[in-house]
């Protein structure tokens, strides 16, 4: 026979203080891995890839109901096409490579020439990543991109490098209002001036400090941008209002971000190959 004794000890009334240093049983998950990461970037991530275009040109449109005119953006996609992919299982994410144009083999270094090959598909002048949230989003290798893959009334987001200035002041390129023209100024109207403190700053200029330098050239994302028209015999997409970058330039579009995804049918899925690992020359 075994002998139960009974143990009698003094139960607190009052609640148990948080441990301070977070330490113990039943805690959360620690959110600092890559799956966690993705996963808190999978709200804001596109459901599909976007298209590369070349900005063509603006244009006036007329609104039939009310007549007002108002000013549109052409942008025409030139043999947009599937490239490759990105998998979380390789490289960490999920992604559509896309190429648009074409390029003489000639000019294409060898690994381009051999990673094109791989895929079969021709030489591109243009390779850009689209970002997808899961493999749902992945297109077949070489799959074109036509403009009906977007849809007359949605909204995109237009990425474009905008036109560069060059080396610019600090009153064209930061608006300062310059030095006065009277009180002895002499020929310094529209020098910076001040670049900061002596020694009491460190004598240095402070990081971030607003000089002249580069102006323009960077990246310009212009967003929640309509759609007026697309014409899959012209190759063309009609956009409301401007876009950043001058004719001829690289634009890059996909779905609005801070507007809801597009309802558009799903496309066939994909075979098991083109998300495995990537095929190789024999």
């Amino acid at each position: 026979m075994l002998n139960h004794t009974s143990k009698h000890g003094i139960k607190s009334i009052s609640t148990p203080r948080p441990n301070r240093f977070n330490r113990g049983q039943g805690l959360p998950i620690l959110e600092s891995s890559v799956e966690a990461a993705l996963e808190r970037k999978a709200y804001t991530t596109p459901l599909r890839t976007g298209a590369l275009g070349t900005k063509k040109g603006m244009m006036a449109m007329y609104d039939t109901e009310t007549g007002r005119r108002f000013p549109c953006t052409v942008v025409q996609l030139d043999r947009v096409q599937v490239v490759s992919h990105k998998t979380r299982k390789l490289n960490g994410y999920f992604a559509v490579q896309v190429g648009s144009g074409w390029k003489h083999p000639s000019n294409v270094t060898r690994p381009l020439l051999g990673h094109f090959a791989n895929n079969k598909v021709s030489p591109k002048r243009h390779l850009v990543e689209f970002k997808v949230r899961d493999e749902t989003g992945l297109l077949g290798i070489g799959q074109m991109i036509s403009p009906s893959w977007f849809q007359e009334g949605q909204f995109v987001d237009a990425r474009a490098k905008c036109r560069g200035m060059g080396f610019a002041g600090g009153m064209k390129r930061w608006g300062f209002k310059g030095q006065p023209r009277t009180h002895g100024v002499s020929l310094t109207h529209r020098s910076m001036g001040s670049a900061g403190q002596s020694q009491g700053g460190g004598s240095r200029v402070l990081p971030g400090k607003k000089m002249a330098g580069r102006m323009g050239g960077q990246q310009v994302t212009t967003q929640n941008v309509k759609v007026i028209k697309v014409d899959d015999e012209k190759g063309i997409v009609v956009l409301n209002g401007c876009i950043a970058g001058p004719d001829g330039c690289l634009v890059k579009l996909s779905d609005a971000v801070k507007k809801p995804w597009p309802n558009v049918p799903p496309h066939p899925p994909i075979a098991s190959s083109a998300v495995d690992p990537p095929r190789t020359l024999a």
